[in-house]
Parts: C-alpha cells; structure tokens; sequence
C-alpha cells in the first residue's frame, strides 16, 4: 500500500490529464473544427496513455484480465461504430488490445512475437488497402501499435521515454502536421513518479472513452439537424 506520494506527477494524475487532452481533441474534432489549439492539446493524450499501457503490462496482476478489459471494449465500441454510422475504423481499444498481444506475444516466444507482428502488419497495412472501399483503418495505424511494445521494452525511465521519443517522431514522420505535438507529452511523463496515486481510477477510461464521445457525438447530431 502506497502510504506517502513521491514528488511528481502520479499515474493517476497522468490518466487524467490525457482525459482532458482527448476531450479537447474530440470537441476540436466534431464541435469546433476551426479550433487548431484544442487539436494540439489533445496530441498530448495519445503519448500518455501509450506509456500507461505499457506500464499497464508490465505491473498488472493479472494479464488476462488486462487483455479482456481492453478486447472488451474494442469489440463494443466497433459493434456501436457500425450500427450508428456503419464505420469500419478501428478505435484506439484496438490499437491497445493489438499492443498488449504484441507485448505478451513477445515475452511468450520469438516465433510467436513474429507472427503477433506479422497480424498486426497484415491488418494495419494490408487490410486497409483489401477494404479500400470502406473507412477501415487502425486508429495511429501500425507505429501507433508499436508505441507501447517499444516503451516496454524499455528497462529503466530514461530508456522507456528515450523509445516513446524515437516512436512519436516516427508518427510525427508519417502523419505529418499537428502529431509532432505529441512530443510535448515527453515533459509530462518525465516527471511520472512510479505510483499509481491514492485512487483506484484504473476503470475510468474505459467508461469514459465512450460516454464523452457519446455526448459530444449527440451535441453534433443536435447542432446539425436543420431548423
């Protein structure tokens, strides 16, 4: 039990800070769509919550259900992605669900890690181009995958964050524009302190990813409909 807090930021305090930025995101996205800052902001959640996947995995006292949690709300939201607007692109529980795999994959055996990577390959570049004629993609496409594998191949801090760096400027490389403000993340991280925080808020992403796209989808729907 965590009885005094270490100076720095916790992994709670963390959690939420990346809720704020992708809330900011989202609202620029589908709310506001001339407002470049709150894109910008909300560079700053991806980064975070990459790093907390990876120590996610690494500290979890159970790897199943890790891995279930994260398959389970990628399989709802997709079936709700479908039947509200028939999209086929895969949200970011994906991305993770696909990281998490690699992760496991990797420390289980090298040949399975080679054809963990190989799936994850085939549906982040291959698939895409099969379903050309649909909206399929991965959600930060294969680097996105990858983040987390190579955060946690990382032993010490400085080379967890050292990988993240490397890993954000190979998306900032292939995405362009306004992803190589996920950098500014790097800061926030370096003062992680190790803890989780007093809270157990470990849940509160996987009820509000898809409550605050819920209501932010249903404002847009309201601001659309014609007088």
């Amino acid at each position: 039990m965590e009885t005094k807090l270490r100076p720095g930021l916790t992994g709670n305090q963390l959690k939420i800070l990346a809720l704020i930025a992708m809330t900011c995101d989202h609202v620029g996205l589908e709310l506001l769509p001339g407002n470049a800052l709150l894109r910008i902001v909300g560079r700053l959640a991806f980064p975070i919550f990459v790093y907390m996947v990876a120590e996610g995995c690494r500290y979890t006292h159970s790897r199943g259900k890790y891995l279930g949690k994260m398959a389970g709300m990628a399989a709802l939201c997709q079936v709700v992605y479908y039947l509200v607007s028939g999209s086929l692109y895969q949200c970011i529980f994906v991305t993770f669900t696909l990281s998490i795999c690699l992760i496991y994959a990797l420390e289980a055996h090298r040949g399975a890690a080679l054809g963990a990577l190989a799936a994850v390959c085939f549906a982040c570049g291959v698939l895409p181009q099969l379903l050309s004629g649909t909206d399929f993609a991965v959600d930060y496409g294969l680097w996105g995958v990858l983040l987390p594998v190579m955060v946690y191949c990382g032993e010490t801090k400085g080379q967890k964050l050292a990988l993240l760096t490397l890993g954000l400027c190979l998306l900032g490389l292939t995405y362009g524009g306004i992803q190589w403000f996920g950098l500014f993340a790097v800061p926030l991280l370096a003062l992680y302190n190790g803890q989780r925080g007093k809270w157990r808020i470990g849940g509160l992403f996987y009820f509000y990813y898809p409550a605050h796209l819920a209501v932010i989808y249903g404002i847009a729907l309201l601001l659309r409909r014609p007088v």
